[in-house]
């Protein structure tokens, strides 16, 4: 047997070129996953215009809408990657996000773009559980990594030309159709559509990619499972309201009682926030007249908080296990609420940077998109990959080295953000937005290396959807929305708006240095557990 012909399980075997050309076919799904995600961003003042909405609405769009219904349907969809066909699941999942940006370009009201963006989110949260499961039956062990940073590159690549694309097709458009194109559809509209459309032919082509067997690659091939769809719909039970309530009640009468009491708690506190916050008055969604409170916005993340709380509650009586080295570890809840910090802080920079640069300095479109997108791609891979390379480095010199990235990352763009959001200078600020990213991105793989290390390996799926828990509802639906609500009750002052955010920081800093103490200590438990399951 010569080398080529070695079985896929061996150390040094061969990697099939197919498994690159299925690789590059995912990056291109994760690219067009952040283009959709992301190219909000770029549209945001024209859509602040045109459906005269402020800047609350813009970030409630951009970060609570889409990432409360992407992280609870990310958890049953994950599981169903577990036992479905995945190629099929990204392909139907690519379909459905592409179909609701398309959507996006038809809205004539902020109701109904906000309806597209939980579409969105909801056929996004197929991605990632999909193909990190495709890969790692794709690459063998020793090779996974570098596959798995390969296809995350796509986040930023993504992320950066959606402010090119986007500024071209607006920027054409209004040219060729100063008063409204075909269908009386603005620049903004044509963008969604145009970055929509092309997901429909790309799902066809993930639709043509092999399934591989689940496990061959390491020696355990896995059968079939059964009934693929049983475990979904569990999931489905016990994070998705009002199927908790129901999922609850099948546990026992206590949990059902546990669960309503904890219903009731998480709405009580978003109305007394929303009384706090004197929020009550709502503004008007362009079109149709129709009064959404920006109250509502505490109240989605109260129902994005009860269904967390159902789920964690379920996988209490579930796996008592699992439970006590995720929820029940502060090691595991420091580190991963600490990265949520960092997240908070960075998805607020990374979506309100194109809408202040077109309004304070006056930067078209396009020069955003060039200027301000493409550096913040090379920078954000850049830092991603940096980051894991010294967090991997301090890990061998200190159990709990990696934190010191994390704290890196989120202390560093401090300083950063501040200057960025009051220089007077064009140039700087476009410099200082590639540096924030650079900084902030760093923190991600030293944080869910972490998190990875605190439980065991049957564990890591859950690890790993509770650790992007974090980052969605504590970063994503929470920094770019505050940031939107403060620049609004300031007269459009977003600059303050996004200082705002900074406030967040000395949090992060108290959960890192409380993760720095705990982690090693979580890590010998953890090890010690791993031994005698042996």
């Amino acid at each position: 047997m010569d080398a080529t012909d070695k079985p896929a399980s061996a150390p040094d075997a061969k990697v099939p070129a197919y498994s690159w050309y299925a690789l590059s076919v995912l990056v291109l799904v994760y690219v067009l996953n952040f283009v959709d995600r992301q190219i909000l961003s770029i549209l945001a003042n024209d859509i602040k215009a045109d459906l005269g909405v402020d800047d609350a609405f813009l970030g409630f769009l951009y970060g609570t809408a889409f990432a409360i219904f992407y992280a609870l349907f990310g958890i049953p969809l994950g599981k169903l990657a577990d036992s479905w066909h995945r190629v099929r699941l990204m392909t139907i999942g690519l379909g459905l996000w592409s179909l609701m940006t398309a959507a996006s370009g038809f809205a004539k009201n902020a109701a109904v773009l906000s309806g597209a963006r939980v579409g969105v989110g909801i056929g996004e949260a197929t991605a990632s559980p999909s193909a990190y499961s495709l890969i790692s039956d794709w690459f063998p062990a020793r090779l996974r990594a570098t596959a798995l940073a390969i296809y995350s590159s796509g986040l930023y690549v993504g992320g950066g030309i959606s402010l090119v694309i986007g500024a071209l097709v607006v920027e054409n458009w209004n040219a060729a159709y100063p008063n409204g194109g075909p269908l009386g559809l603005a620049g903004w509209q044509a963008a969604f559509i145009a970055v929509g459309l092309p997901g429909l032919l790309l799902a066809i082509w993930v639709f043509t990619l092999k399934e591989p067997v689940r496990g061959l690659i390491d020696g355990m091939p896995s059968e079939p499972v059964e009934k693929p769809w049983r475990g979904f719909v569990e999931e489905l039970l016990q994070i998705i309201p009002p199927f908790t309530i129901l999922g609850a009640a099948r546990r026992s009468p206590t949990a059902l009682a546990i669960n309503l009491v904890g219903l009731v708690g998480f709405f009580t506190a978003a109305w007394l926030i929303t009384l706090l916050a004197e929020t009550g008055q709502g503004f008007i969604m362009g079109g149709m007249g129709f009064d959404l409170a920006i109250s509502d916005q505490w109240f989605l993340l109260a129902v994005g908080y009860y269904a967390i709380f159902s789920w964690a509650s379920a996988l209490r009586s579930r796996d008592p296990q699992t439970f006590a080295l995720t929820w029940g570890s502060p090691a595991f809840l420091c580190t991963i609420l600490g990265y949520g910090t960092v997240a908070f802080i960075s998805y607020a920079t990374s979506y309100w940077g194109a809408p202040y640069g077109e309004r304070v300095f006056e930067i078209s479109k396009s020069e955003l998109g060039l200027l301000l997108g493409a550096p913040a791609a090379v920078t954000g891979f850049l830092g991603v990959i940096a980051g894991g390379r010294m967090a991997d480095w301090l890990f061998t010199k200190l159990p709990g080295g990696r934190l010191y990235v994390v704290l890196f990352g989120l202390l560093a763009p401090v300083p950063v953000v501040w200057v960025m959001f009051t220089t007077d200078s064009k140039a700087l600020f476009l410099v200082l937005a590639a540096v924030a990213q650079l900084f902030a991105s760093s923190a991600l793989g030293a944080a869910a290396a972490t998190s990875q290390s605190l439980v065991l390996p049957r564990m890591r799926g859950v690890a790993t959807a509770t650790f992007f828990l974090a980052t969605t509802l504590v970063g994503l639906a929470l920094g770019p929305y505050l940031a939107g609500l403060v620049s609004s009750k300031a007269d459009g002052d977003l600059g303050l708006g996004m200082l705002s955010t900074l406030w967040v920081a000395p949090i992060g800093l108290v959960l890192l240095v409380a993760a720095l103490k705990l982690v090693p200590a979580a890590q010998e438990r953890v090890l010690a557990a791993g031994q005698s399951e042996a």
